[in-house]
């Protein structure tokens, strides 16, 4: 009897594990998940100080963006904060930084490369940073999308608008034809905008913040909307449907806005007599109506920054900011709470940790450039194209 001798293997280490690595990046999808629950454990201490050291090391030639759902402990090491296109004009306006390290997901980095110099190279940390949402409308999907409205007849009547958080790809489709972008600050103004141009808008890739916006700031009612589902034929529509409705939705949502629910603020209400319920206008429809104030996350920070001393709050956007600003406002004797009992966190928004910005921080330091998010030049032209139109709004 023979034993078999082992042989070495040469294994090599295929496309998806190096994705789940955060070492490569599939150029069609986001890779966005819903992962609801708690963060892991706190990094390293150790890995503060690397960080700091690199950070120190780099000086001027590396600037960090870090986006407000961003973990605390990424955070610190953030030059500026905020949200995506303030982020990424931040960075437009540091020409002498070689390295933008954006702590945010694949769609907010790519429009930072977009508004940067040719000369800027932009870094994600963790490459399989994506966006849930951002991932629900693909190039093909939309294309396909736009067969169906040409068919139905009414193309050279409806004007694209597509929310920030969408890819490079869908900023440049917009761009190509005719639309413009938007933020979840300025919607509304694009819609105006949008309608003085035609008179059916195609809103991507968020249903909520289209719906929202058109029926609760534009006074349009829920009948003039329509949604439209990429995985089914025609998107579920007919062409009737079509011409009849002034907003064609994309079947799109945030997965983190997206669980807040009605009951959700009633049972709010009900544990903490008083609150006023604030949420952001990627929550759903039912959820908007039911609040006190709706805003962006620019718009949630100014208005619990302007709150009386003693009120309370129940805050209906991503755990990590709002756990930040209950403890920023502590001291003034404001109770802020997380709309929902189930706790959330943006699961690939929180792949940019301590780890990944350590290891992007000292590869660079060492001269070594890694993750660079580059939007190829076509591509480019026309998101830029659709981004300068949103600059151009009043």
């Amino acid at each position: 009897m023979t034993t078999a001798q082992p042989q070495e293997l040469d294994v090599q280490p295929t496309p998806l594990a190096l994705l789940l690595l955060g070492r490569e990046a599939d150029p069609r999808s986001e890779r966005g998940v819903e992962c609801p629950g708690d963060l892991p454990s706190p990094s390293d201490p150790d890995l503060v100080a690397r960080a700091r050291a690199a950070k120190e090391r780099l000086g001027d030639k590396v600037f960090v963006l870090g986006h407000h759902y961003q973990r605390d402990e990424v955070i610190q090491f953030a030059d500026v904060t905020g949200d995506s296109f303030k982020l990424a004009r931040d960075a437009a306006a540091r020409p002498e930084a070689e390295y933008i390290v954006f702590c945010g997901v694949h769609f907010m980095a790519e429009s930072a490369d977009i508004l940067t110099g040719d000369d800027q190279k932009v870094v994600l940390p963790d490459l399989a940073a994506g966006c849930s949402m951002a991932d629900m409308a693909t190039a093909e999907q939309v294309a396909e999308c736009w067969d169906v409205l040409t068919e139905a007849g009414i193309v050279e009547r409806v004007v694209p608008v597509s929310y920030m958080n969408s890819s490079a790809d869908i900023k440049a489709f917009t761009g190509r034809h005719g639309g413009t972008i938007c933020t979840s600050s300025n919607a509304e103004r694009a819609l105006e905008w949008a309608f003085e141009q035609g008179d059916k808008v195609l809103f991507l890739p968020d249903q909520h913040l289209g719906r929202n916006t058109a029926v609760r700031d534009l006074g349009m009612s829920l009948e003039d909307c329509v949604l439209y589902n990429p995985h089914k034929p025609d998107g579920g529509l007919t062409a009737e449907q079509l011409r009849d409705a002034r907003m064609i939705l994309w079947r799109g949502h945030c997965s983190v806005h997206g669980r807040f629910s009605l009951e959700s603020v009633e049972d709010v209400r009900a544990r903490i007599p008083g609150v006023n319920v604030l949420v952001h206008p990627e929550c759903r429809h039912e959820v908007v109506a039911a609040a006190d104030q709706v805003g962006s996350t620019e718009y949630i920070i100014k208005a619990l920054e302007a709150a009386p001393a003693g009120s309370k709050w129940a805050i209906g956007t991503e755990l990590n900011l709002v756990r930040r600003l209950a403890n920023r406002f502590a001291p003034e004797g404001k109770e802020i709470v997380f709309l929902d009992r189930t706790v959330c966190f943006c699961s690939t928004m929180n792949r940019i940790d301590l780890p990944h910005l350590v290891w992007t921080l000292e590869s660079l330091a060492d001269g070594k450039l890694v993750n660079r998010i580059e939007v190829d030049p076509e591509t480019e032209r026309y998101a830029k194209l659709a981004l300068e139109r949103m600059l151009a709004l009043p």
